[in-house]
């Protein structure tokens, strides 16, 4: 057969989407004269705002009249759940490693789904061009990496590439050539053909798109037999249920875009319109003799969040979809593709418990949400907690951090201060590699430290490990906030007089309402403060008193940081227009009777 599927893994900025520009480049999907910017495949406005792919996507080329259909995917450990349904498509990998980091937490994963699967890896070594790069180490490195995680003697047998895909060259030796033909001879030469049973029709649906005109679209590998334009099909649910449907158009992948088709044969992948109401991991089979294919799994979130009306005085100025309904219908929509995410009831009717992989995974949710024009209220996340054995077991993570060695004894003291364990220790050129068993509760708010400790320069990476027994209290932040005493304009004069009570969050000017959080307190404990009260105007002006006020900018928190900042009792209230850190309960009197009866019941 004429066609090769592979999907290329890596962890984080190793370089899957510059590769893919290449591949697309080196093909001629494009005209010669045609102006395409880099990083082509990350085409949502937030892949692009953040350097990092979400959702994993599909382009075909053809290169020696074989068709290659490649699949990129997401490096980031939150979006794991992109790739694990995704590797099904494929029956070759392209596993990316950058030439200075080695193997990272994610490689670890994706690598051991894939090997799983069976699917035979080509390794390529990027970025040979970096200073202190070490190529034959990582080599090494991988091949370890293999052997740890059981790979075939034929899996152990990869070919290996080295490059640089920025400067758009692969070759299999260290030599520098001006192309990448010897990495696409590579994937025809070892990727196998897809393998085509016997039977009729068997595809599973692997993946969704969407089209105002078309509606939900199919997306899948068909595995055996063909699937043809419309031909009666039925449609293989997860719980069983089996209905008759009937194809309307067939699409396959042809460059950047799709090319309509009257059948596609198996071993191919396809787009398929007309299938509605399916969910992914669903089988598309013969309508005369069914069977479903097995549906795919997908690891358990890690950590949940309570997602809520907005209820502050501001409710409805900013957002077109405000209600419980409006925000009910979206998580339920979002939940059809996003594999990886539950939702489910809360204990009050107004509220829903999301739970996803980690702090990215939720926050480019609500990130994409408030885009959308919705307005919530989200709690502090929290870790999932199970009952092993009548146990108390918690999720542990596998932290990887590489800095430079004047910070590493202060990396080391963070992490364990919350309740982290040092694995490994190793020096990598100028750089200390620290590895760390530590509790996901004990990830969250670390990320800001760990910068503000190191000037910036660490490199951090975590990949969920196991459930583990409870580790007990972890501390979390040190200091108390400052909390607005009245709801209106903030002025210059007040936020002057207070400045040395703490760090601001807000720009004289701004609204704010009674229990928003204005500052960070410089000591622990809250404080309710006046900073909306402007300046007396009288008749007397003593020289020197009307100089112009000195204010410190504030500091600015993007949506992860708020998520890491908060403490139980405080919430994040969500807009199109802004992200506001508030106390759950806005009434100063009615926290401080809250806060005794807890302290009554804790005695």
């Amino acid at each position: 057969m004429n066609i090769r599927n592979i999907a290329i893994i890596a962890h984080v900025d190793h370089g899957k989407t510059t590769l893919v520009d290449k591949i697309l480049h080196a093909t001629k999907v494009f005209r010669e004269n045609q102006e395409t910017g880099e990083l082509i495949m990350d085409s949502n406005d937030l892949e692009r705002e953040r350097g990092i792919t979400i959702f994993s996507k599909n382009a075909a080329v053809t290169y020696n009249d074989i068709k290659i259909n490649v699949i990129d995917t997401p490096g980031h450990a939150d979006f794991g759940g992109e790739v694990e349904r995704v590797l099904k498509m494929a029956d070759g990998v392209i596993l990316l490693v950058d030439a200075f980091e080695g193997p990272m937490p994610q490689t670890r994963f994706v690598l051991q789904k894939a090997l799983q699967l069976n699917l035979k890896p080509i390794v390529v070594i990027n970025k040979v061009d970096k200073p202190n790069c070490r190529p034959d180490e990582v080599h090494d490195a991988v091949f370890e990496l293999f052997f740890n995680l059981d790979a075939t003697e034929e899996q152990l047998d990869f070919p290996t590439y080295y490059g640089s895909g920025k400067n758009g060259w692969f070759n299999d030796s260290l030599t520098e050539i001006d192309n990448i033909n010897p990495l696409l001879d590579g994937i025809i030469k070892y990727v196998p053909a897809p393998k085509v049973a016997e039977g009729p029709l068997q595809m599973q649906i692997t993946s969704l798109d969407y089209s105002s005109f078309l509606g939900r679209i199919a997306v899948g590998k068909v595995s055996r037999g063909s699937i043809k334009e419309n031909q009666q099909v039925a449609l293989m649910q997860a719980d069983g249920t089996v209905r008759k449907l009937k194809v309307k158009e067939l699409y396959v992948f042809e460059g950047m875009g799709k090319k309509k088709v009257a059948e596609v044969v198996a071993g191919d992948l396809c787009a398929v319109v007309g299938v509605d109401d399916f969910n992914i991991g669903d089988t598309i089979a013969d309508a005369d003799n069914p069977e479903a294919l097995p549906v795919i799994s997908v690891d358990e979130p890690t950590m949940n969040m309570l997602f809520s009306v907005n209820n502050s005085p501001f409710f409805g100025k900013d957002g077109k979809f405000v209600t419980s309904r409006h925000l009910r219908d979206r998580l339920m929509k979002e939940t059809e593709k996003n594999l990886a995410l539950r939702v489910t009831d809360s204990e009050d009717g107004d509220s829903l418990v999301v739970y996803g992989r980690g702090i990215l995974h939720l926050g480019i949710l609500i990130e994409t949400m408030r885009r959308e024009g919705y307005e919530l209220t989200v709690g502090q996340p929290q870790v999932i907690v199970k009952e092993i054995g009548g146990k108390k077991h918690e999720p542990y993570e596998t932290l990887v951090v590489d800095v430079p060695q004047e910070f590493a004894s202060k990396v080391i003291d963070l992490v364990t201060r919350r309740k982290g364990e040092m694995l490994v220790m190793e020096t990598k050129g100028e750089m200390q590699h620290l590895e760390f068993d530590i509790p996901s509760r004990g990830l969250i708010g670390l990320r800001t430290q760990m910068l503000t400790a190191t000037t910036g320069e660490a490199v951090m990476a975590h990949r969920f490990s196991e459930y583990k027994p409870w580790k007990g209290a972890i501390p979390g932040r040190n200091n108390g906030v400052l909390l607005s005493k009245f709801q209106d304009k903030t002025t210059g004069y007040s936020i002057d007089k207070l400045q040395d009570r703490g760090t601001f969050f807000v720009d004289p000017g701004e609204d704010v309402y009674a229990g928003q959080i204005i500052a960070e307190h410089i000591k622990p404990g809250d404080l309710v403060v006046n900073a909306t009260e402007g300046k007396k105007l009288t008749n007397h002006r003593a020289s020197g008193s009307d100089d112009a006020t000195r204010i410190a900018p504030k500091t600015l928190l993007t949506l992860e940081e708020c998520m890491e900042y908060i403490q139980f009792d405080e919430c994040i209230e969500v807009t199109p227009n802004f992200i506001r850190m508030r106390k759950v309960i806005l009434d100063e009197e009615e926290r401080k009777k809250v806060a005794k009866q807890m302290n009554a019941q804790m005695a």
